[in-house]
């Protein structure tokens, strides 16, 4: 698990797999307590590709952590489409979130009961799941090839969630969000080919409360490009998480992004 926060520590430049980064490794947290937030990535992905977002947020004042779903990132996908990976996707982040409140680095400096998951593609499923949805696998997810009920056990200590080009089809049973009633940020991509509206729109038929989501497309935007943006010398087409549609500037974007999740958390949390 990847993990940012806040720290008085001077920062320098540390390098992160094939990025930059400035920061104060292994340093101390800042005194005081943080609300504490929770990244899950989308399917086959790393922590690293939300870097810039978790930084922003820990100089910001919160505690930050994105767990790698085992199984189901870059390194090892093999359980990609299976019923497993939905059952095991949204364990990972209470387990994350039990580790911060267990640790003797951090407990003394979170806030109880004021945690936030943001959640990207596979990773918008995974914060609804955890956040009391109740998702139901397709045929080809299961041995059987029948849809599963998936058990997850919701964690109450989640007061908000961010969906960020949100994977949401395995709500599309009726009522399988009716218990999900926490302030929501919700954004997708108008260009996005792999989490088209009809995402959003079953997070905004099926939520208890459609009024407590904050929801809004991003003109002209792909599915990656809430990832943030990658150096120079890996932005090329046979790599597609970093490509946006043509005109798009990510780099532009992640700035006010990044505001607009600060926003909403401090109202939330804060």
């Amino acid at each position: 698990m990847m993990v940012m926060y806040p720290t008085n520590e001077p920062e320098q430049i540390e390098r992160l797999g094939p990025y930059q980064l400035e920061l104060a490794r292994e340093a101390g947290p800042s005194e005081g307590r943080f609300p504490l937030v929770i990244i899950s990535h989308g399917t086959g992905s790393t922590p690293l590709v939300y870097r810039i977002l978790a930084q922003y947020l820990a100089r910001n004042g919160f505690i930050v952590g994105i767990p790698e779903h085992p199984f189901n990132n870059r390194n090892d996908n093999s359980l990609e489409g299976t019923a497993q990976n939905l059952i095991y996707r949204p364990r990972h982040l209470n387990m994350a979130t039990d580790w911060f409140f267990d640790s003797m680095l951090f407990k003394d400096n979170l806030i109880q009961n004021a945690v936030s998951l943001i959640g990207h593609s596979m990773g918008g499923y995974t914060v609804l799941a955890a956040a009391g949805g109740v998702p139901t696998s397709f045929p080809h997810e299961t041995s059987d090839g029948k849809p599963q009920l998936i058990e997850v056990t919701p964690d109450y200590r989640v007061k908000c969630l961010v969906l960020l080009a949100p994977a949401s089809v395995w709500f599309r049973a009726e009522d399988s969000l009716r218990t999900v009633n926490l302030p929501i940020l919700m954004m997708d991509a108008e260009k996005d080919q792999y989490t088209p509206s009809l995402h959003a729109r079953i997070i905004l038929d099926g939520v208890l409360d459609p009024k407590k989501v904050q929801y809004k497309t991003v003109k002209n935007a792909g599915h990656f490009s809430f990832l943030s943006p990658f150096p120079k010398s890996m932005r090329t087409p046979a790599f597609l998480p970093s490509q946006d549609p043509p005109g798009f500037d990510r780099e532009h974007f992640h700035r006010g992004l990044n505001a607009d999740i600060l926003d909403f958390l401090y109202a939330h949390t804060r």
